[in-house]
C-alpha cells in the first residue's frame, strides 16, 4: 500500500489516491471469505465448506469486495495521516474506488481537508473597551443580605402569610375541571415573592391563615409547555402552616458565625476584595475576548468546512459536558428549551468560526513570533495537569500528546503577545459621567445594579440568637434553566426557561 498521487482542489481539500497492489488486495479478498464463509449457502455444499471460487463464480467476483475495503480503507486512511506531506484537518473520508481487471489491486481515493494558507494583518495595537470596575456600598450590603438570608432560622407562625414567608401548601391544579400531569403537590414549601410559580399564585396566596382554602384562577404563560401554554386554569389550595424567616442580627458575632473575620468591618473589606478581584477577572476575560475578535477579522483564509464542523462537534461536546456535570440529561435539557440538537448545533456555527479564525491568527502569531516552547515548560503542563485532574503524571502523557502541549502553550503565548500589545479604551464619556453619578450600578457592566429589598423576615434578638449555620450558596442551574433542573412536566406550576443563548 503507498500513496500514489495527490491533487489539491479548491476550498483547500486533496484528493489522495492509495494504492493497493495485487498481494495485498487478496489477503484483505481472502479475509473477507474466512468471514463470511459460514452465512453463505451454495447447493452442494455445507455451510462454510464451499471453495471460495465457487462462491465468487455463483454471486460475482466482487462478493467480496465490501468486506475487503472495511479491512483497506482504514489502512489506507492512517497511511494518509502519517505519510502525507500535508497538513490534514478534519477526518479524511474514502470518495472513490478504482479496481483493476482480475482483482489485481485497487486505487483508493482519500478526500483531505488541508490547512489553510493563513494572511494576518496588524495584531499589535488592537483596541477595545475595557471599563474600570468598582464594588459599591449597595452591592456589598447585598452580598451580606444574601449571607443573612442563608443563615436565618425558620420559626412557624400564627398570622397570615407576609410576602417573604415559607407558606407550606396542598394544591392541585385543574384544566377545563380536571386535573393535569403535575399539576399537584402536598406539604409544599413555597417561598411567597420568590417567583418560582407562574405569576400570580404566590401573590394569592399572601393573606391566607393557616388551615384556610382558596380556589386560584389563573392563566400559564404563553411560553409555556405547550399542552398548558395559555390556558386558564384553576388551582385548589390550603394552607397548612406559615414559617418566617428570623434573621441573624447584623454585627460582630454574625460576622464571627459566616466567617474567618472578628468584626463585620473586616468582613465587608473582605467582600469588597473579593467582588473587586472577581470584576478585574471578568473585565480582563472580557476585553481579551473583545481583542480576539478584532484579531479574528485580521485574517485571510480559505477556511475548510472540515474545521468548523470540527470546532461545532467540540462546542457540543463541551456543553453535553457541562450540563451533565450539574446532573442533567443533555437531550432532556434541549428538549425543555423547546430546540433540537441538530438547531442547537447549528446555532454554534457562527461562533466556532470566529474561534477557528482566532486560533488561526494565533497558529499565524506563534510562528511569526518565534515563540519557542522548552521541555520544561512542557514538563511543568503535566504536572500542573496531573495536579488538576488528579491523576499520575505518566498517566496524563499516555493520554495526551506531547505535540498538543507544545501547541496549546505556543498558541497562549501568542494569545499574550496580542493582549499585552492591545490598547484598552476607556468607556465613552457619556456613559462614565453617568456610571459616577447613578448611585448602585455595577462598575463592570455598566448596568444600574437593583438596590436589594429588605428580607421579609424578622431579625432575632441577641438572646434568642441561634447559632449561624455556616454553608456555601447552592450550585446555581445553567442561566438558561428553570432554577431547579426540574422539567416543565414535573412541575408546571413552575415558569418555563428560556431558550439559550447562542
Amino acid at each position: 500500500m503507498n500513496i500514489k498521487s495527490c491533487e489539491k482542489k479548491e476550498k483547500n481539500e486533496a484528493d489522495i489516491i492509495v494504492e493497493v497492489d495485487a498481494e495485498e488486495f487478496e489477503s484483505a479478498l481472502g479475509k473477507a471469505f474466512i468471514k463470511n464463509r459460514n452465512r453463505i449457502s451454495v447447493p452442494g455444499f455445507r455451510k462454510g465448506k464451499a471453495p471460495r471460487k465457487i462462491i465468487e463464480n455463483m454471486y460475482g467476483s466482487s462478493v467480496f469486495h465490501n468486506d475487503a475495503l472495511d479491512i483497506l480503507v482504514p489502512d489506507a486512511v492512517r497511511l494518509v495521516g502519517t505519510e502525507s506531506e500535508l497538513r490534514i484537518v478534519g477526518f479524511p473520508q474514502a470518495t472513490d474506488l478504482d479496481f483493476k481487471d482480475d482483482n489485481k489491486g485497487v486505487d483508493i481515493t482519500i478526500t483531505v481537508a488541508v490547512y489553510p494558507e493563513v494572511a494576518i494583518g496588524e495584531y499589535k495595537g488592537l483596541s477595545a473597551v475595557k471599563p474600570p470596575v468598582s464594588a459599591l456600598d449597595s452591592e456589598i450590603d447585598y452580598e451580606v443580605e444574601a449571607i443573612r438570608l442563608r443563615n436565618a432560622s425558620i420559626d412557624k407562625v400564627d398570622r397570615p402569610a407576609a410576602n417573604g414567608d415559607i407558606a407550606v401548601i396542598d394544591y392541585e391544579g385543574f384544566l377545563d375541571g380536571e386535573p393535569f400531569e403535575g399539576g399537584k403537590g402536598e406539604n409544599y414549601d413555597l417561598e411567597l415573592g420568590s417567583n418560582s410559580f407562574i405569576p400570580g399564585f404566590e401573590e394569592k396566596i399572601i393573606g391566607m391563615a393557616a388551615e384556610e382554602q382558596r380556589e386560584l384562577e389563573l392563566v400559564f404563560p404563553d411560553n409555556y409547555a405547550e399542552h398548558l401554554a395559555g390556558k386558564q386554569v384553576v388551582f385548589k389550595v390550603k394552607l397548612n402552616e406559615v414559617k418566617e424567616k428570623i434573621l441573624p442580627d447584623l454585627d460582630d458575632e454574625f460576622a464571627k458565625d459566616v466567617s474567618e473575620f472578628d468584626t463585620l468591618e473586616e468582613y465587608r473589606a473582605d467582600i469588597k476584595d473579593k467582588l473587586l478581584k472577581s470584576r478585574q477577572a471578568e473585565a480582563d476575560a472580557a476585553f481579551e475576548n473583545a481583542i480576539m475578535d478584532k484579531l479574528a477579522e485580521t485574517i485571510d483564509a480559505e477556511i475548510p468546512e472540515a474545521m468548523i464542523e470540527e470546532q461545532m462537534e467540540i462546542a457540543m461536546n463541551n456543553f453535553a459536558s457541562q450540563i451533565s456535570s450539574r446532573g442533567m440529561d443533555p437531550s432532556a435539557y434541549l428538549q425543555i428549551m423547546g430546540i433540537t440538537p441538530e438547531i442547537f448545533r447549528e446555532n454554534m456555527r457562527a461562533s466556532s468560526e470566529k474561534q477557528v479564525k482566532v486560533m488561526l491568527a494565533l497558529e499565524k502569531i506563534a510562528d511569526t513570533e518565534n515563540v519557542e516552547v522548552s521541555d520544561e515548560d512542557v514538563e511543568s503542563e503535566y504536572n500542573d495537569g496531573a495536579e488538576r485532574y488528579q491523576m499520575e503524571v505518566e498517566k496524563l502523557k499516555e493520554s495526551i500528546d506531547k505535540e498538543i502541549i507544545l501547541r496549546d502553550v505556543k498558541i497562549r503565548r501568542a494569545a499574550k503577545i496580542v493582549t499585552d500589545n492591545a490598547i484598552a479604551e476607556e468607556p465613552a464619556e457619556e456613559m462614565s459621567a453617568k456610571e459616577e453619578d447613578t448611585p448602585g450600578e455595577a462598575g463592570l457592566s455598566g448596568k444600574k445594579a437593583e438596590k436589594p429589598e429588605k428580607p421579609a423576615a424578622k431579625t432575632r434578638k441577641p438572646a434568642e440568637k441561634k447559632p449561624a449555620a455556616k454553608k456555601e450558596a447552592a450550585d446555581a442551574a445553567p442561566e438558561e434553566d428553570s432554577g431547579d433542573g426540574t422539567p416543565a412536566d414535573k412541575k408546571p406550576v413552575k415558569q418555563t426557561a428560556r431558550k439559550p443563548k447562542t
